[in-house]
């Protein structure tokens, strides 16, 4: 074990030449990040769950029922042992051949089991109340954090300059501001990590999986070796849309549409501005220049400077579904349907329209929360609920 965890450590993987795991040793005088630190992660992130569980019963699910949010879940088909057992064990969607069959089965004509079918199927699609308390907590958090993280930051010299990043590297001290700001992050991105499979499932749960992984995996990998000054810019940068997303979600839950499509157009604008514009020429342009400068090359730089492009794929995945949104909201004066992320997976067409011919919705964009990702979605003029 000793000889795994001395290979897996390996100082010049890690760190830059000269320096070693002992320069990155918390003295009396200045503390200096821990790998054992990031034990504290884990009850942390339960503790975040349990406060989103109490915030959305208590503070948010009163705000969504003030605010006149629907309750009620969709209508529920009868029950039926043989549809059920359809429904289950084979399929949620029976093609022609079985519907016939059913229908003499039950003596059922084909369009009610149809109905039938669709009704089971949104059964399983959650309340928009639900979906509302869910992004009231998101919202609440994404404003706290970003809040903090601008406060913190604007009294810090590398927010102004990036090369400030790496300047006196390694013997850069973690302030209690600075150790807050990163384990409340990493907190909130492991109990994402964990919440997810629980949460509305959404379209791009994929790619939404991914980029919970690689938040986790890149501010664990900075806070060990001690590349947190620039890891404060990235968590700062991919908060601020999220914000704006899970307001508009909102405002579209309250069927307030006029403020939504709003909202939805100002996200756009946000996320492009900061993720195809700001992270490439002011994040990227650090790490792969002025810290290959200052620190010299070493292999850990490479892997973090991957895992920062993967990242800004997923940007560009992202931007492409929101442009294509935002497209077809200007062309057709309505914002349709943004597919980055809260058209559930269960959704349905309506029971008139042949699966094989019903139109496509947008595609689904979140985040992303980002690090975050984006996550997010709306509904057409109507504001009315995603299918």
């Amino acid at each position: 074990m000793a000889g795994i965890l001395a290979w897996f450590w390996n100082e010049r993987f890690w760190l830059p030449h000269n320096v070693t795991w002992a320069d990155l040793q918390s003295t009396e005088e200045a503390a200096f990040p821990q790998a054992e630190d990031l034990y504290l992660v884990f009850p942390l992130a339960f503790c975040i769950f349990m406060i989103r569980l109490l915030f959305e019963r208590f503070i948010a699910k009163p705000c969504a029922l003030g605010l006149k949010v629907q309750a009620n879940g969709p209508q529920k088909a009868q029950p039926n042992a043989i549809l059920e057992k359809v429904f289950t064990a084979i399929t949620k969607h029976p093609d022609e051949k079985r519907l016939e069959g059913l229908s003499k089965q039950l003596d059922w004509d084909v369009r009610s089991i149809q109905r039938w079918f669709r009704q089971r199927r949104n059964q399983e699609k959650p309340s928009t109340l639900r979906k509302f308390c869910e992004s009231m907590w998101r919202f609440t958090f994404y404003l706290y954090i970003f809040t903090y993280g601008v406060r913190f930051l604007k009294k810090t010299p590398w927010l102004w300059n990036t090369r400030q990043c790496w300047s006196g590297y390694p013997y850069q001290p973690l302030m209690p501001d600075l150790h807050y700001y990163y384990v409340v992050e990493l907190s909130f991105y492991w109990s994402l990590m964990f919440s997810q499979f629980i949460d509305v499932k959404r379209k791009d749960f994929g790619a939404m999986f991914t980029h919970h992984i690689l938040a986790v995996t890149l501010i664990t990998f900075s806070y060990v070796t001690n590349l947190i000054r620039v890891g404060t810019l990235i968590l700062c940068l991919h908060d601020v849309a999220d914000i704006v997303l899970e307001a508009a979600k909102m405002a579209n839950y309250c069927k307030c549409q006029k403020l939504s499509d709003l909202l939805f157009l100002t996200f756009a604008v946000v996320f492009i501005v900061s993720r195809l514009g700001i992270y490439p020429l002011w994040i990227l342009n650090t790490t792969f220049f002025e810290l290959y400068e200052a620190l010299g090359n070493f292999p850990a730089l490479w892997v973090f400077n991957m895992l920062l492009i993967v990242l800004q794929i997923l940007n560009c995945f992202w931007s492409y579904l929101i442009i294509k949104t935002a497209y077809k909201a200007i062309s057709k004066g309505k914002v349709a349907k943004d597919d980055r992320s809260d058209v559930e997976s269960s959704s349905d067409e309506e029971e008139t329209v042949p699966r094989s011919k019903a139109p496509h919705s947008a595609v689904t964009t979140n985040g992303t929360s980002g690090a975050n990702g984006t996550n997010g979605y709306l509904t057409g003029a109507t504001c009315s609920e995603e299918h």
